[in-house]
């Protein structure tokens, strides 16, 4: 997926879709593990993969069956940006092909955009794979293993002309992997030309649903009991471009606010060029859109956001900026950056860095360039690693400090948690319970003695007690005057 999506919430273990705790021990067709690479739209899509293996009759694996390798179908939904995909990728399958030598019945799927991308070296390298399935196949899946359980062979599904395909994999089934914060993609694929991604080649071109069928979407995961969702999309605010309607998103944002029980909207990523006044209006008019943006910046040298083919620059980024924390003062702004873009010189950097210090994100995901094949930039003239490598350090040094100063600002303030049913690594010693205020920030609220433990989806409103670097604690109490509320 492209580096305006990601995130430091990467799927990175085997694990089992939502209720697995909860699953029966009939194995039906399969029991099945998905392992996911990549961004918010890879975690969608494999929600998306367990919504149709289980419609087809196969069973979510517990945790005890993943720890006892008791599973018949191993899927790895793959991501093909980040740094060493390829080779990822190909460890991964290489560890399964050694578990399957000693399971014979267990079958292999990799879908994806690596899957898009190399689907006849998958093949060729590992033979072992049963289904590759593109980023538009993964209604086919269980057809593709019953192929191959048939013994016809290694199964490719995957469409070469992704623009002739007038699919949204929402229109499948779902298992969410949270019954409290659902994902809901407005948009697919990408009409950007950015030199440094390859998603408009695994994902094909921007296709919007219709609003009315977002809007449906939202209604029904608040039907489930969701109190939150985010809609997805490569460039969410350019919803409605292609049919000519520029206000479409900032439309979409005030349908939601008008949704009875859902109380909290996020999106992401928008991209600076799409990101106008009636968007900000929207998020600040309509009270259950969260004030967090992520925005991402890439480059703070104009020069370099050229040869990116990023069709904004650093003034145009930093008025917006400007003009959402005019509307919204609480908003926490968050960004991607990639150091070491062929051709990067030491003056763009230090322009780099000047961005940092002036636009203060409370967050940076920050990257440092590789080459993908197929994009423009691999033909580039590339900056030395080692060089690369200091920037990276240096520009970590300076947002991390940055981060601290914003995250020290909560201390003392009350902030209202959605509690998510996440873990924190403590909460079951610390009797805490994990969620994100209004702005995404991640916290751990301790329950007062003698409370009850609040439930998935429960509103709770503490003082925050302690900013670590990335995170807040909120153990506050009430007999000193501190907050600690509960809305169910």
């Amino acid at each position: 997926m492209n580096e305006d999506m990601m995130t430091d919430e990467e799927r990175a273990s085997v694990s089992a879709p939502s209720d697995a705790t909860h699953a029966a021990p009939a194995r039906g067709r399969g029991v099945f593990a998905i392992h996911t690479l990549g961004c918010q739209m890879n975690v969608h899509d494999s929600e998306r993969i367990a919504g149709v293996l289980e419609a087809d009759g196969y069973v979510p694996a517990t945790p005890e069956q993943i720890e006892g390798r008791d599973i018949d179908l191993l899927v790895l939904n793959t991501c093909a940006v980040r740094e060493n995909a390829t080779e990822r990728m190909y460890g991964t399958v290489g560890q399964w092909a050694d578990l399957k030598r000693t399971h014979p019945h267990l079958q292999i799927a990799v879908g994806g955009c690596m899957a898009q991308k190399d689907r006849d070296r998958i093949v060729r390298r590992a033979p072992w794979v049963d289904a590759v399935f593109g980023t538009k196949n993964i209604g086919e899946l269980p057809g593709m293993l019953d192929a191959a359980r048939r013994g016809e062979g290694p199964q490719v599904g995957v469409f070469s002309d992704l623009d002739s395909v007038d699919y949204f994999p929402s229109n499948l089934p779902v298992d969410r992997a949270s019954k409290v914060s659902s994902w809901v993609a407005i948009s697919v694929g990408c009409n950007n030309t950015c030199t440094f991604c390859i998603v408009p080649s695994v994902r094909g071109r921007e296709r919007d649903r219709r609003p009315g069928d977002v809007l449906e979407e939202v209604q029904r995961c608040v039907d489930q009991g969701a109190k939150e969702v985010t809609l997805l999309g490569q460039n969410v605010n350019s919803y409605g471009y292609a049919s000519g309607d520029r206000f479409a998103f900032s439309k979409l944002l005030r349908a939601c606010g008008q949704i009875e029980g859902l109380e909290r909207v996020r999106f992401t990523s928008p991209h600076p060029a799409a990101f106008t006044d009636d968007v900000i209006e929207a998020m600040a008019q309509t009270p259950n859109v969260m004030h967090q943006l992520h925005m991402p910046l890439q480059s703070g040298s104009d020069r370099i956001l050229r040869a990116m083919h990023r069709s904004y620059r650093r003034d145009r980024f930093l008025r917006i900026l400007d003009k959402v924390r005019q509307a919204m003062p609480d908003a926490q702004i968050s960004t991607d950056i990639i150091v070491g873009f062929p051709g990067e010189t030491d003056e763009d950097f230090e322009q780099t860095l000047d961005v940092v210090r002036q636009a203060r994100f409370s967050n940076a995901y920050t990257f440092e360039y590789s080459p993908r094949p197929g994009t423009p930039a691999a033909v580039m003239e590339q900056v030395p690693h080692e060089v690369t490598q200091e920037r990276f350090e240096r520009l970590h040094d300076v947002q991390e400090a940055i981060t601290a100063d914003i995250m020290s600002r909560f201390e003392g303030r009350d902030v209202e948690v959605l509690v998510t049913g996440q873990q924190g690594k403590k909460d079951a010693l610390t009797h805490r319970v994990t969620g994100r205020e209004r702005t995404g920030v991640l916290v751990h609220v301790g329950v007062p003695e003698g409370r009850p433990m609040p439930r998935p989806g429960d509103l709770v409103t503490a003082t925050v007690t302690h900013a670590a670097s990335h995170d807040l604690i909120a153990d506050p109490d009430p007999a000193a005057g501190q907050t600690y509320e509960v809305r169910h």
